[in-house]
Order: structure tokens, then sequence, then C-alpha cells
């Protein structure tokens, strides 16, 4: 764990003699203490070629002489482990500390202190920056200890985990004056126990910790840190991802660039020649927690043997055969994680995707045939954040897809303040495909233009036997005077008007048919009439487009043309 305090200047240096049975006033974090204490009085109990072992006073009162005798061959093997293993593997890899430091030594200060149970240990930034800098600084290169588990084998993992802190902020903050995000600082000193083999007995190693973290809620951001326990889960997984595929350098040279967080992976990636940037990696990692398969390509599994078997278990909808809407709404954050998988469905299969328009999305997905044979595909999103994939014959060919939408467009700037994006996705099953649709659609119109057709055919007949289909007819109507309007049957005024449009030739009344109902034929002649002779009918009642209504003014002009 690590506490960020402190304004970052030059720091002057002070140097003082130690001797064992000194007590000094130590400055603490509350949070992490077990009475909840801001600072404690502590004694040097041992020290060594690279440490001062500082003992919370209260707690050490409490043992009695063979008890401390007892605690002291503890602190003498930490010591052996950090001297001979701890220290010198990883600064050979990492860098160095800042040695001496602001005390004026080269020998790093271990303060123990009772600490709340789920914590290992944590560390202080502002301890390396004077009081003038950080009032609160113990001006020293030191790290702080749980005292509870000081007798426990995963101690000397929590002393290379605030160790790799300290080098860290010597790296970035001290030499480059850059800090480094939260989430990747961690990320670091969490892979120190792989690193340092630690967890090859996977059985109570912290490997196997955080991989039970990560999956009680493996929808948590990686970037943004809110020091959870979950977080620490995530942060462990993904650079053992990194690891795996890229190699320690990545880890090395972000933390020995000038940039921080994500920028300094894609600096690293660049650097060692790989064409993926960290958007490309999280993906790939996305997908290796759920399939976790080397034979779907390389970069969907995890290498390390303690791995190999760990999915992610996403969440499910079984969809119906029959036709169906399915809709459902979500929210996430930046660089959370999200899993969907779908099974079932009808022959055609549409999932429509649509995230919030102020991010930045990426959809992966993974398709799986009948066979289990997947692969890998990516929706393609308009700059609303919308998209959508069909899958004619799905249930027919494929057992399942899965879904892993993620927010993007947040690279630097993590504060732990979780911002809600929403996206939401709808699923429509189909029983026929949209060709099979369309195919139906066009025999139906064709069916109905043909049944038309006859109806027109028939009625051509019936005129022409009574005499009345002759465009030479005289019209053997009088005046209009009633009017006239879409709906009215059987109407000898309507057969009049009928053969009056008739009359006006086919550009009116192209179907010429008489039968004494006023219906959507009729009211598009007349539509056509009262247009045509628009300046005497329309526009005197400010009207642009023909009402297919016959009314004062269309009898007018109807009755003046039969004069």
């Amino acid at each position: 764990m690590i506490l960020i305090t402190g304004i970052l200047l030059a720091a002057p240096f002070f140097s003082f003699a130690q001797n064992i049975g000194q007590e000094i006033d130590f400055n603490i974090n509350f949070s992490y203490d077990l009475q909840g204490r801001e600072e404690l009085t502590a004694v040097l109990t041992k020290i060594t070629g690279k440490l001062y072992f500082y003992a919370d006073k209260e707690w050490w009162q409490e043992f009695t002489s063979f008890q401390k005798q007892s605690l002291d061959v503890v602190f003498h093997n930490l010591a052996e482990e950090f001297e001979k293993k701890i220290y010198p593997s990883l600064t050979d890899t990492f860098g160095f500390e800042s040695s001496p430091g602001i005390d004026g030594s080269e020998k790093i200060t271990v303060l123990l202190h009772p600490m709340i149970a789920e914590a290992g240990g944590y560390f202080n930034t502002g301890d390396v920056y004077s009081k003038f800098q950080n009032p609160f600084s113990n001006e020293r290169e030191m790290v702080y200890l749980n005292s509870r588990h000081i007798e426990k084998t995963d101690a000397k993992y929590f002393l290379a985990h605030e160790f790799m802190h300290l080098i860290t902020v010597n790296q970035k903050d001290l030499l480059r004056g850059i800090s480094e995000e939260r989430w990747l600082n961690e990320a670091r000193s969490e892979y120190t126990a792989t690193f340092l083999g630690y967890d090859e007995i996977y059985k109570g190693s912290n490997l196997e910790r955080r991989v039970n973290d990560f999956l009680k809620d493996p929808k948590v951001s990686l970037t943004e840190w809110l020091n959870r326990k979950e977080d620490y889960g995530a942060v462990n997984l993904f650079i053992q991802y990194l690891a795996d595929h890229y190699g320690i350098e990545i880890l090395i040279d972000s933390l020995h660039s000038n940039f921080s967080g994500i920028e300094s992976i894609n600096y690293a990636l660049a650097k060692n020649n790989y064409d993926k940037d960290f958007s490309d990696v999280f993906t790939d990692w996305a997908i290796a927690l759920f399939a976790n398969d080397c034979d779907l390509g390389e970069k969907y599994c995890y290498l390390n043997k303690h791995l190999q078997d760990l999915r992610i278990t996403p969440v499910f909808y079984y969809l119906p055969k029959t036709e169906t809407v399915i809709s459902s709404f979500y929210s996430t954050a930046f660089w959370a994680l999200n899993w969907h998988k779908f099974i079932g469905g009808g022959k055609n299969f549409i999932l429509e995707f649509d995230g919030d328009d102020r991010s930045v999305f990426q959809v992966p997905y993974l398709i799986c045939g009948l066979k289990n044979n997947c692969s890998v595909g990516f929706f393609s999103l308009d700059g609303e954040q919308k998209g959508k994939i069909v899958f004619p014959e799905f249930s027919a060919e494929y057992s399942s897809l899965t879904i892993f939408p993620f927010s993007t467009d947040k690279i630097s700037g993590f504060n732990g303040k979780e911002r809600t994006i929403p996206f939401s996705w709808k699923v429509s099953v189909e029983e026929k495909t949209r060709e099979e649709r369309e195919a139906e659609l066009r025999i139906q119109l064709l069916a109905r233009i043909a049944e038309l057709q006859a109806q027109i055919r028939n009625l051509q007949a019936q005129l022409a036997a009574s005499g009345r289909n002759s465009d030479f007819q005289p019209i053997s109507c009088g005046v209009f005077n009633n009017n006239l309007y879409y709906g009215i049957k059987d109407s000898a005024q309507v057969r009049c008007l009928q053969e009056f449009l008739k009359k006006q030739g086919p550009e009116i009344y192209p179907e010429g048919i008489i039968t004494g109902n006023f219906l959507s034929l009729t009211r598009q002649a007349v539509i056509r009439f009262q247009e045509k002779h628009a300046q005497e009918i329309l526009h005197p009642l400010n009207l642009q487009k023909g009402t297919g209504y016959v009314g004062e003014k269309t009898r007018t002009k109807i009755n003046q043309l039969l004069r």
C-alpha cells in the first residue's frame, strides 16, 4: 500500500547516530493503525547492514525477554532475506532507492506497529521530503509493516512490496520529477512476489489471495484506484498478463520513462518494438480472462502456470428461439471490464450496442461455433457510440456470442473518483432472415398487384358492356350543386364527377373507372384537377396543395368547363 503526500521540492540531508534501545517519535497513518493513532513512540530493536528495525513501544513492551529474543531471530531472518535476495534482485532490475537518503543514511527504516488485519504494510511518499516541505514527514527512507504479520511467511513479501514503492518514488518523483499513477505504482509492487519467486507455491501465496480478491468483483476499474482488495486483485492480474506476454522490460522501461500510467506503458511498448498500445493489451487481457485459451490466439491466455485455469464467469443471457427483443442497461467506469454472453436465439440474431456518446467505447466480441471453434471480432461504432452486428442462421451455426465493452477515452489523471458511464444493448431474435422476409413481401406485393389488375379488367368489362367505357361519350350530367367528398358510395353525382374527371384526360384520372364510389382513386383525381387549376380553386383559399374535397370553388370550375 502507498500513501502519497508532500510537496515535491529539493530536500536537505540530516545525519545522526542510531543505537539499539533508542526511542523516536514517528508520524503514522491513522487509517491503518489498529488504534487509529496518528503518531507513536518506537524503539530501535535491531540494526543490520541495510535495515533499521523500529518497533512500536507499546507493542514491544508487551513481550517478555524470551519473546523479544525470538522476535530478534525473526528480524534477523527477514533482514537476511532482504539483503541477500529482495534488495539486490529489485535494485538490479528496477533501479535504486534514494541512497543515502534524506537522513544521510544508506539504511532503510522498517517501522513495525499493529495494523488492521487486512493491511500487510504501507508506504508514505512524504517521508522522503523534509519537514519544511511536508510537516508530517519522518525524514527517512522507510516502510511500515504490520507487526501482527511479522512472524508469518508473507512478511518478506510485504517488505518487498513496500520497498518497491521506495524504488518508484526515487525513479519517478526524485529523479524525473513526475509522480506515478497510483494503479501502476501498486501493480509493480504487486508483481514483486511473482518476480522474487514467492508465488511459486500457489497455495497461500499472494497471487492466490489476489485472484480470490479479483473474482469477488471483476468489473472493477483497473485505473481508478480506491484502495480496495479487488483493486489489488485487478492490477495484479493485469501486470501478470503484461509481464507474461511482453516481458518485464515493459515494467522497467515504463518506470524509467518521463511518463506515468498508461502513457508510460505505451512508451515502453513502442521502445520494445511492439505494434500494440495499452488499449490493445487491455482488449486482449479482457478476452484472456474470459477464454484463457492459447489455441484461440497467443495473446488470449495466461502463461503463468498458476493462472492457466483462471476464467471469469460472464453474465449469461439465454435467448428463446421464437421472435423476441431484449434490452438491457448498464453503467461502467473507465477501463473497467464487462462480460456479457448470449446463448440460444433463432435464425436471425441482431445485437445493437449504444454507449454514452460523451465517452469512447471499444466492444470486442467472441463468437463461438457449435464445435467450440471461436473467433474474435469488433463492433464498428459511429460517432454516437452506436453499432450493430447481425448473425443469420445464428442457432444453426453458433453456440454463443460474448461481448466485452469498455470505455477508453481517459488515459491520465486518475483520482479514484469513478465516473459512471452508461451503455446499453438490444438483442433481436427473428425466426426468419431479412432476405426471407423481403422475398415473402415481394411475393405478397406481386399477388396484390395481380389481384388489383384483375379487378380493373373486370370493371372495364362491365363498363364496356353498359356502353360507358368510350373516351368520346358526351357527358350526360348537369350542373354540380352539392359538395362531394371521400367516402360517398353508390352516388349518381359521384358517377357524374368520375365521368367528368375521366374526360379531363389520363394526366387527371389515369384509371378512368366509373363506379359511383368516392374512394382513393377519385380523391387523387380531384386533387390533380384542383392543382391543375390552382389559380382559380386553391389560391383564393390560401392553399398550395389539393384537398380532394369537391367544394364551392371546385364545383364552380367544373360547372364552368361543362358549359
